[in-house]
This record gives structure tokens, sequence and C-alpha cells, in this order.
């Protein structure tokens, strides 16, 4: 696969063109401090070494990111790589940029083997993450780039990176709202990982798109004329490709049917504002007629990452089937780069993000465990727990609550509150009574009816219940109640 350099030169024209008064000044120290670490080293691609931090630099960059966050970048490998010491980096740049190499180096720092090392790996980008996200938007772009280069790998090499990426990587750039990222990556690893797979689908996509192409740009031009007879010109529509990887798993739950697939070629359209989202709704529903049951609103409703946006699946005068989705410009950019688009809106305070605490458990986690073992045996927990597919449910009150895809009434009480989920004896799910082991699906309300003579939770909820946090609190109640046991028994003797 080839892959796109970038030279230092795309470099300042892009920052320069997309940043309000940069410092140039700071990235050409940067980039010289990375030339002179990085001089005569050669890549397994057969490009000068110097073309990697180039490459990251420029998707941070492409990100807006802080430029203190692309001189990182630039510099994420002088430390490892070179006779640069940490205390030269933050005498130049300062703390800030060193603390983020230093936590850029301590991730790649591992010189264990095989099942260990991957272990130790994903447990450090865990730490790093919790403490500073930012280092994990300069991961990202650093993986990105090496999948890019990853043909130059061995074979064994390249499943290997590739299955960590698709299982790790990915899920989390979902978990922070990086679609941008998440289907970067999935295609990239679909090639490596299942390389028949890949082709069909690929084949079926390019199929598709020169098939409906022509007609596709048709309902832009329709759409925008649309908007301009009401008033809404400064919108802009444009088309967007389903990914390969979206498409495979999409195919795989309608028994490789593609016409059971609405959204292959989706329009897009931006405005200006919330207002105007609403206002593209009503003229498209007018002019177009919109299927029943596919309006979504994740604008009143965000989704569990943060994407906010307006689906709408409609028939076109031809009969043929169109989705369009509707934002702003910020949630257009929030929704491509999630977490990394809002560090950039809200950089000023530098605050925490509200959708990070599920960063701060999962750190939690880590430090509990005692070894690799125990470590590699939650990992398979977590990738469901964490990294799984995300869905909102409702307390009565209207509170969303994040959980993973088929949690349960009882993960649902115990994210409210450790005493919920114990003293929990039924569940009213959309008004009606059901089971505990329930699977709860997005958009569901939930409301838990509690017995306050309980002691505590079914030792048996353990089998069904999907969360970390749920299987921890009811483990936690029955060594209470083995130990309160204990206690009565040796005070009556």
């Amino acid at each position: 696969m080839p892959d796109m350099s970038r030279t230092y030169d795309e470099l300042t024209r892009l920052i320069a063109s997309s940043y309000e008064n940069p410092d140039l000044g700071l990235i050409s120290r940067a980039y010289e401090m990375a030339e002179a670490a990085h001089h005569d080293v050669v890549r397994l691609t057969g490009d000068p070494y110097i073309v990697h931090p180039l490459a990251v630099a420029y998707k941070l960059a492409e990100m807006g990111s802080n430029l203190n966050v692309v001189a990182a970048g630039l510099l994420h490998d002088v430390v490892e790589d070179s006779d640069i010491t940490l205390e030269e980096v933050s005498a130049k740049f300062g703390e800030d940029i060193a603390s983020l190499v230093d936590s850029l180096t301590k991730l790649k720092k591992v010189k264990y083997s095989g099942t260990d090392r991957y272990a130790e790996n994903m447990r450090k980008m865990f730490l790093a993450m919790a403490s500073d996200v930012r280092v994990v938007f300069i991961k990202f772009a650093d993986r990105l780039h090496n999948l890019k280069t990853l043909y130059a790998q061995p074979k064994h090499k390249q499943e290997r990176i590739a299955r960590e990426s698709l299982e790790i990587y990915a899920p989390i750039a979902g978990r922070l709202g990086m679609s941008e990222f998440k289907g970067e990556i999935e295609d990239l690893c679909f090639e490596y990982l299942y390389p028949r797979d890949y082709e069909r689908v690929r084949d079926m996509i390019t199929s598709k798109v020169r098939e409906k192409g022509a007609y596709v740009s048709r309902i832009i031009d329709q759409t925008e004329k649309y908007l301009a007879e009401s008033d809404i010109s400064d919108a802009a529509v444009h088309g967007r490709v389903k990914r390969l990887y979206s498409l495979f798993k999409k195919l795989g739950k309608y028994d490789d049917d593609l016409s059971k697939v609405y959204d292959l070629i989706a329009i897009r359209v931006i405005v200006r504002d919330v207002e105007e989202c609403y206002g593209v709704l009503g003229i498209l529903h007018q002019k177009f007629t919109p299927m029943p049951g596919r309006i979504k609103d994740y604008l009143a409703q965000p989704k569990p990452n943060g994407y906010q946006s307006l689906h709408t699946t409609v028939f076109t005068e031809n009969g043929e089937i169109v989705e369009f989705q509707i934002r702003t410009q910020e949630m257009h950019e929030l929704a491509e780069f999630g977490v990394a688009a809002h560090w950039r809106y809200k950089e000023a305070g530098m605050s925490p993000l509200k959708n990070l605490y599920w960063m701060e458990e999962l750190a939690k986690i880590q430090k509990e465990l005692a070894g690799k073992k125990d470590f590699m045996e939650q990992l398979e927990i977590m990738k469901i727990d964490v990294f799984k597919d995300r869905i909102f449910v409702f307390t009565p009150n209207g509170d969303v609550i994040d959980l993973p895809e088929n949690a349960t009434p009882v993960d649902f009480a115990y994210a409210i509150h450790t005493e919920l989920g114990n003293k929990c004896s039924a569940a009213r799910v959309n008004g009606t009574m059901r089971n505990l082991d329930t699977a709860l699906r997005s958009n569901d309300v939930v409301e838990i009816i509690t017995d306050k003579n309980r002691r505590g939770p079914n030792p048996d909820w353990i089998k069904f219940v999907k969360t970390h946090h749920a299987r921890s609190k009811i483990r936690d109640a029955a060594k209470s109640t083995v130990s309160g046991w204990l206690k009565e028994m040796i005070r009556r003797k």
C-alpha cells in the first residue's frame, strides 16, 4: 500500500493556512531537532526516517491540535532513538512538550516479547490516556502512519500489529468519538487480517459508487437548489461513501444483503447552527418522502461518545433510498476528531472532559491488577466492557446513562449508585416489567425497583452483568456477606 509522505514545507503551509498567528519558529526548531536525531536513519520502506515524524505532525495539524502537540509529534521518537535526552527537550521546548515526549517514550520502552509485551503496552497506554489524553492523539497518528507502511513489515508482524490495532486502537478511537481515526485504522487493518473479504467489499463499493455516483451528484445538486430557495445558502452539501470495514460488519448483520444497507452513500449537509439543522430536515421531508422509523435525532440525544447529527433516510422521486446527515461545522469536526476537537474548542480552560471518566476507571483497573496474567484475563472482559459499542439509556428523570451494548438493568442500577444495585429487586423498561437479565437498547427508559430489606445482590447476577463496575460491586458484596457471617460465627463461639 503506497504511503502519502509529507514534507516540512507541506506541514508549514498547512499550519500557516489553518492556524491563527501560529508559532512557526516552534515547528522549525522541533523539525531541526528531529532531523538531527534521525539523520541517516532509513525506515523499512526505504524512506528517510524523518518522513515518519513529519507524517505524524501533519496528521495532528490536520486535526487542529495545539502546536505543542504538533511539535511533540515531530519529536516523539527523538529520546528513544537518539542521544538526545529528555532534559535537552525540556530546556529547548518547555515542560509541556517534554512531558508529552516522555509519555510517548515510556509507551514504547518495553523490552518484553510476545504476550508480556502486548500486555505491558496496553497497560501503559491506558495509564497514559488517563493522565493526558493528548498523548493518545499523538499515539494514534503514530500508529496510523505505521499501518500505512505496514507493507514493509514481515507477514507475522503485519498480522500482530493489525490485530492489536483493530481490537484496541480502533475501539478506543471510537470511544473518544474520533471516527476519522477509527475508520482509517479499521480499513488499514482489514486488508491485512481478512484480505479476501477486503477485496470483495472493496469491489462491491467500487461497483456501487460507479453505478450510483452520477445519481447521488444529481441529488446533491437538487438539495443545494432546495436549500438556496429556502434562504439556507451557506450550507455545504457533499457525499460520503461508507468505509470498507464498517460495511463489512453491517453486511454480516444482513446476511450479505447490500440492498438493506441504506447509508452506503450518504449525503452530508453542514449548516451554521442547530436551528438550520432542523430547518434542513423540514425542507428534505417536504421535497422527499421520509422512510418511517429512520429519523434519528442525535442533537437532542447525543451518542455516548458525544456524536451529534440529524439522520434521515428518504425515498427520492424515482424510488431510490438516500440517507442524509445534517450537522453544524463544529458537530462535523467533533464527529471526525471527537475528543481532539473538544480539546481544541475548550483549550483555554484545559478542563477534563465529562466523557473521559471511563479512562480513569480503566487506569484504576490496571493499577488494581497484580500481574500481566491478570491483565490478559481482564483484557478480554474490557474489550466487551469498555470498547464495545455503547448504548445510552435514560432514567425516569431523563438523565442519560452510558453503558456497553447488551447491558442489563443491574448494570444500569450499579452505574447510578452502588446501593441502588445492591437493593435492586426488579426493573421496568419503557413502563413494562422486565427480567433483570434483559438486554437493554439505546433510548430505553429504565426504572429500578428496590427492596429496602434486601441484604445485598444476588451472586448469580455476576453470570449476566456486562460491566466491570457491576461485577466488582457484586463480588465486594459477596465478600462482605461471607466476612460478616464468619465474624458472627466466631462471636457466637
